[in-house]
């Protein structure tokens, strides 16, 4: 039916039988939605009325995808969590209502936006390296999170990330320089037996460690390709000579050498490759792990390079460590013929029992003033304080001190309420793992596990409850386990070969990795579903 308006226009109008009254065809889109959901049967229905979207901070498409770009380049750029970028990012996409889809590779992530109306779609490579950063991690997840619950825009969103990306690092260059040498110096005593004489010259090598690191390889990019080998070298070789000394009843040489290349040990690489293979990214998770084993190929060989290299100079040293592993065997065997001699018994006389084989002599050499550590340390029996191992009491000192200062390396604020939450959750994850490795024995893999589940429960109960960031709230302790369990499988010194040592790392973080996802099944198995992507590990 036809009607001319006020205007000269013309109208059409529809009577509604039974009504009698008329609607005009103007579309409402509360109708069409409402209509939609008619044809729809009830779990479609409740999917979407649950649906998150974007409806009072809304903008363009184009500002939309270049948020998305924006948080892309600075979840790699902060170190965020290589196995939940994708998840991030998708549910980021279509929260926002975005069509698109991505890909992470290391140091790359391939984004595609579609168009359903021109039938095309473009795709962008985004490529960056950076480092963890905690401090920004949070500020970039509370933006993130400021997005997908409709505080903000994606505008105002990507202009607060592209500030972010442009401060400078929180902390200076000297003082990376002095957490550097605190942190070996600290980890030396606490989890590979060292004494307070062993702690500052750890401390001393993982100093030349940063300044080789920052200044000398930041800036040749042909000394870079041979870094972790030539430190490892020097460290090694200075801390074998310094074990000469006394008989090795001064230094130790597996506590220096384990703690001076802390800084440069690939358990973070390791831990996140193994979070990946066990996400189902197998690309990205086999390609790290692969890395992260050659790179501890080279940190072993370097270490044992190290040690040869003094030991070709000390005759003297050589034949004390040689001499010192003999008295350690327990057992000699020995493969030949036994000679009876002198014999009264009648059986060996007739040759009834064989005397030709492999003979095994157990025999016991008491050291008398000197004692063997779990570490590899030689002690006296009763030596001045300054060259016993650590109290257990100073553990109740030194493991907040260290995950404090461990916080502030990976460039937390001082002044954050995160910073406690973190050194919290680091204690508990250090008690309890020592708990369980004094029932548990020789399993670091299971202990691991067990620690790592504490910390997961821990971040994750304090993000559901409290409103703050998982993952940035466990890194400090997940960090921790890396060289605690290193030392329960015998350190890293001590393995001997780069394989060994790359293989007590890989038990260790697998160990985390199952704790880690068993915390967070549990955790989420009881609350309100996440509207966005876990920010966890």
């Amino acid at each position: 039916m036809v009607s001319m308006g006020s205007d000269g226009s013309e109208v059409y109008e529809e009577e509604l039988s039974g009504f009698g009254t008329r609607s005009r065809y103007l579309e409402d889109p509360d109708d069409v939605e409402r209509n939609a959901l008619r044809h729809m049967d009830y779990k479609a229905r409740r999917k979407h009325l649950t649906k998150t979207s974007i409806k009072f901070n809304v903008t363009t498409m184009l500002n939309r995808q270049e948020f998305l770009l924006t948080l892309a380049k600075a979840l790699m750029a902060f170190g965020a969590p290589s196995h939940r970028i994708e998840s991030q990012l998708i549910s980021a996409a279509r929260i926002l209502e975005v069509e698109a889809e991505f890909i992470h590779l290391p140091g790359v992530i391939i984004s595609s936006f579609g168009d359903q109306e021109l039938g095309c779609s473009e795709t962008q490579f985004i490529k960056c390296q950076g480092r963890l950063s905690l401090g920004a991690l949070h500020k970039l997840h509370l933006t993130y999170r400021a997005v997908v619950h409709d505080e903000i825009s994606a505008k105002q969103a990507t202009e607060q990330l592209i500030n972010l990306m442009e401060e400078p690092p929180i902390v200076p260059v000297w003082g990376r320089f002095l957490l550097a040498f605190l942190l070996s110096a600290l980890i030396c005593p606490l989890a590979f037996g060292g004494s307070f004489t062993d702690m500052w010259i750890a401390g001393a090598g993982a100093l030349a460690l940063a300044v080789f690191q920052m200044q000398v390889a930041s800036k040749s990019a042909l000394y870079a390709n041979v870094f972790e080998i030539t430190v490892a070298i020097l460290v090694s070789f200075a801390a074998r000579g310094l074990s000469s000394i006394n008989n090795g009843e001064t230094f130790c040489y597996a506590a220096i050498s384990s703690a001076g290349i802390i800084g440069i040990l690939p358990g973070y690489l390791i831990l996140s490759s193994s979070l990946e293979l066990a996400s189902k990214n197998i690309v990205c998770g086999s390609v790290k792990m692969v890395y992260a084993l050659i790179y501890t190929l080279f940190l072993g060989f370097g270490l044992q390079i190290g040690s040869d290299l003094y030991l070709l100079f000390d005759s003297h040293e050589r034949n004390n460590l040689k001499s010192l592993s003999q008295k350690i065997a327990a057992t000699t065997i020995l493969t030949g013929q036994w000679a009876a001699d002198n014999a009264t018994d009648n059986a060996l006389m007739n040759n009834s029992i064989p005397l030709v084989g492999t003979w095994s002599f157990s025999h016991r050499v008491e050291l008398k003033d000197l004692d063997i550590t779990p570490e590899g340390c030689i002690r006296r029996s009763n030596p001045p304080w300054w060259l016993s191992p650590f109290p257990m009491w100073t553990s109740f000192i030194i493991v907040p001190t260290f995950s404090l200062l461990s916080s502030l390396a990976n460039l937390q604020p001082f002044f954050s309420k995160q910073l406690p939450v973190m050194v919290v959750i680091s204690c508990a994850a250090y008690g309890v793992n020592k708990l369980a490795n004094h029932f548990i024995f020789n399993r670091s893999d299971i202990v691991s596990a067990i620690g790592a589940f504490t910390i997961g429960v821990l971040g994750n109960v304090y993000s559901r409850k409290m409103g703050g960031t998982a993952f940035t709230s466990m890194v400090t302790g997940v960090l921790f386990l890396v060289p605690s369990g290193l030392s329960q499988a015998g350190g890293i010194a001590g393995n001997g070969s780069g394989i060994d040592v790359g293989g007590a790392m890989i038990a260790v973080t697998i160990g985390i990795t199952v704790g880690l996802f068993m915390s967070q099944a549990l955790v989420y198995m009881f609350g309100s579903r996440k509207g966005g992507a876990s920010f966890s590990f």
